[in-house]
């Protein structure tokens, strides 16, 4: 419902829209699709064309220690990873969604929406989370602008004007980093119940209903990953791919997760955390260090890894909505993706150090299991990549129409998925986001292992005149 102190006629760029406005012919996405395809029939072609080629470089191989020694490696790892997609297959089968309870069982939220050089969208932000169905008596807005060096403190001050008591604003004398700005939050924030949004996202009006109510129906719940779709999916190319993408990482993985009550990130777009939670690690997690240097990235992570540590659930609501900007830009996306990286590497790290204790009653082999598929994405990485750049030197040919063909083949699954929960027409971009990640960021998760101690948020700044 509409409350009735936010204009009527204010256009928040609401995805929803876009999805029935957006129907004019591009052809650039047509070119980028069927050149995607075109390729991917050349490599199978190819592999059939050169298939005694094929045979004969397994053959020489496994004539080799070392070629015999990874290929035993690569095929228990084949083995592993589609055991785990099976088992993954079976838990998302078997999730629902908590259904919302009443407005009378629903205890009080505080929301904090951190913002950096956020501009008018955070004036977007505030407004959508104002027109949620969430009982205006049980909420309470925080927005913290973090130091920012373009407008973004003026489109606060313009949501107050529209919100009036409704929002709190507040200004950090000069740029913290998130952290510090949700730190703020948590220490000023009277709510039961604490929901992270950032400044770059909007949600449905029943999004802050669904991602609470599981805290009420379950005690055993210490916090709750949104559902993350791409606000600016129909202003660029590399946002339609991640819409795909996107849509698997949440509604497959997460679902999958979520049964085994160890959602693994929570992610900063959208997510809650039980009150006594947060305040049981909040010391420990603002001043978090990494090989001797305070931990400026990754805080959704390190927040869901400390609340699993204390014996917590962490689950997924897929009917709680949140739509996120994304970047447009390749620079902005790999830098976005290291970012991702790096406090995977730290956070696995800390995991590594309770997952296998008698962290929570019950049964722990889910998490354990979880902790063990991404350590062997980290560990795996060096050997692959070095297998990978020595199939390139010698054998360049195959190599290319063999990855086309394993894209062709795997990527199916995540266009299938998609097709079949949202629309058709869109879901072939998971075979261009697949070529984008196998040929433009194969570097990123072995870059981001050498320079996990690096620090800065890489993304947000202004740009450069």
């Amino acid at each position: 419902m509409r409350k009735n102190n936010i204009p009527s006629e204010l256009n928040l760029d609401h995805p929803n829209q876009n999805h029935q406005t957006n129907k004019t012919f591009n052809p650039r996405n047509t070119f980028v699709l069927a050149g995607t395809f075109l390729l991917m029939i050349i490599a199978a072609f190819l592999a059939v064309y050169y298939q005694e080629q094929f045979l004969a470089f397994r053959e020489e191989r496994l004539n080799s220690t070392i070629g015999a020694i990874f290929f035993w490696i690569a095929t228990g790892l084949f083995f592993f990873k589609g055991g785990y997609f099976l088992y993954t297959l079976y838990l998302y089968f078997r999730y629902r969604s908590v259904k919302a309870v009443s407005d009378e069982e629903l205890p009080t939220c505080t929301v904090i929406v951190p913002a950096y050089n956020e501009g008018k969208q955070v004036y977007a932000t505030l407004l959508s989370l104002a027109q949620s169905e969430y009982p205006e008596d049980k909420l309470e807005l925080l927005a913290i602008d973090d130091g920012s060096q373009d407008n973004t403190w003026f489109w606060m001050n313009e949501a107050k004007k529209v919100l009036g008591d409704r929002v709190t604003i507040l200004q950090q004398p000069k740029n913290h980093g998130k952290r510090h700005a949700l730190y703020r939050g948590f220490k000023m924030g009277k709510g039961d119940i604490f929901v992270t949004v950032d400044s770059d996202s909007v949600v449905d009006s029943d999004t802050l209903k669904n991602l609470v109510s599981p805290f009420v129906v379950n005690e055993k719940c210490g916090a709750v990953a949104g559902n993350i779709r791409v606000l600016n999916n129909e202003k660029a190319l590399l946002p339609k791919m991640l819409n795909v993408s996107f849509v698997l990482s949440f509604e497959f993985v997460r679902s999958a997760e979520s049964q085994l009550n160890s959602v693994l990130c929570t992610p900063g777009a959208l997510a809650a955390y039980r009150r006594s939670a947060v305040f049981a690690c909040l010391d420990e997690w603002i001043n978090q260090t990494f090989m001797g240097q305070p931990s400026d990235i990754g805080e959704d992570r390190a927040m869901t890894n400390m609340i699993l540590k204390q014996g917590y659930y962490v689950l997924f609501q897929r009917n709680a909505y949140a739509y996120t900007n994304v970047p447009e830009k390749y620079k902005g996306l790999y830098k976005m993706f290291i970012r991702w990286g790096r406090s995977n590497v730290r956070e696995n790290i800390a995991m590594a150090k309770y997952v296998f204790t008698n962290f929570r009653e019950g049964s722990k082999s889910g998490a354990r299991l979880l902790f063990l598929n991404q350590s062997f994405k980290i560990v795996m990485c060096y050997p692959f990549l070095i297998f990978m750049l020595l199939f390139i030197l010698t054998h360049p040919v195959l190599f290319i129409s063999s990855t086309l063909l394993g894209i062709l083949i795997f990527s199916s699954f995540p266009m299938l998925f998609y097709a079949k929960r949202y629309k058709f027409s869109e879901s072939f971009w998971a075979y261009s986001y697949s070529i984008l990640y196998t040929f433009g960021l194969f570097w990123i998760t072995p870059y981001a292992i050498a320079t996990a101690s690096r620090r800065g948020w890489l993304t947000r700044d202004l740009p450069t005149a």
